[in-house]
């Protein structure tokens, strides 16, 4: 009996043993075994593999996705937060959720677009178009609802200029005419509500959608423009949110006169975003742009009170 009492006592005091894991993987999230039995359910062929790797790393469903927004600087901050050690990116938009071909493949096949990891790490994908897709947030909540979201904004005037510019930049590296951004913005003497790239700059109207399947404390909205005139600062708030160690330094980044923007060192090595990132905007008619911004005034008014905080916008 004795022996019994002793026992019990020191399994009381006995101190716990702290996880590698960050905090964001706790049980509340999609854990391994959670994970194997969703892909069972979810999958339409009972032909589930484990994917690990000799190592000890696995593939696994993300635990944070960037959901967007499109033009909005999804790239910068996905490599800004590869500097991270406990961080595995998958490399390309995958699509998954706002892409019928890729989504009727089951959860089997997101699994495999993403990146080894260990499981101290937290995986991460973004597809900027998953934000304005009436469809994505309910389907996003089926797999995970504690999944914890990125959402990068930026001026919506300043990326619809954007939005025109990586099409005008396609186009035009295949040899294709497009027309001049007033074409778009411009219908019948008025401004032109239904060009797709407005549409995107309404943050209201998509957010709205995400807050009735997750609340506001799971989707970190980071300021794009901030991001890109002093990343750090950024970067540290979403360390915080995502329960990461701090391990993201200012030395980190760098300032590049020749490209006009902040590029990476890591161990060293000195990373800069692709080319296309950065692209001067077309020259917009003053009174257009000045029409444009007026257009915005009210719904990232809404916005605002939507999400609590305001943003340095026109």
């Amino acid at each position: 009996m004795a022996a019994f009492l002793l026992g019990a006592v020191l399994l009381i005091v006995q101190p716990q043993i702290v996880p590698s894991r960050p905090a964001i993987n706790s049980n509340a999230e999609t854990s391994q075994s959670v994970q194997r039995e969703l892909l069972k359910k979810t999958s339409q062929k009972n032909d589930f593999k484990e994917n690990i790797h000799s190592n000890g790393s696995c593939q696994q469903l993300p635990q944070t996705i960037i959901i967007g927004v499109r033009k909005g600087g999804t790239r910068a901050l996905l490599e800004m937060l590869s500097l991270h050690p406990d961080i595995a990116a998958a490399e390309s938009e995958v699509h998954f959720f706002d892409w019928e071909d890729h989504y009727r493949n089951g959860l089997q096949w997101y699994i495999n677009q993403m990146p080894f990891s260990y499981p101290h790490q937290i995986t991460v994908e973004k597809t900027p178009a998953y934000f304005t897709s009436p469809k994505v947030p309910e389907r996003v909540y089926n797999m995970n609802q504690s999944m914890r979201l990125l959402l990068i904004l930026r001026d919506p005037s300043e990326r619809v200029l954007s939005d025109y510019t990586q099409v005008f930049y396609n186009h035009m590296q295949k040899h294709k005419p497009y027309p001049s951004i007033e074409q778009f913005l411009i219908k019948n003497g008025e401004l032109n509500v239904d060009y797709k790239a407005i549409n995107r700059s309404l943050y209201y109207v998509h957010m709205q959608n995400w807050l009735k399947y997750f609340p506001l404390d799971h989707i970190h909205i980071v300021d794009g423009d901030k991001l890109i005139k002093d990343p750090f600062p950024e970067i540290e708030k979403v360390e915080r949110f995502l329960k990461l160690s701090p391990q993201i330094n200012a030395s980190n980044f760098y300032f590049n006169k020749t490209k006009g923007f902040y590029c990476l060192r890591d161990s060293g090595r000195e990373r800069c975003l692709h080319e296309s990132k950065g692209r001067a905007h077309p020259q917009v008619d003053t009174r257009l742009l000045e029409k444009l911004q007026e257009y915005f005034q009210e719904p990232n008014k809404k916005f605002f009170e939507l999400v609590g905080r305001t943003f340095d916008w026109h």
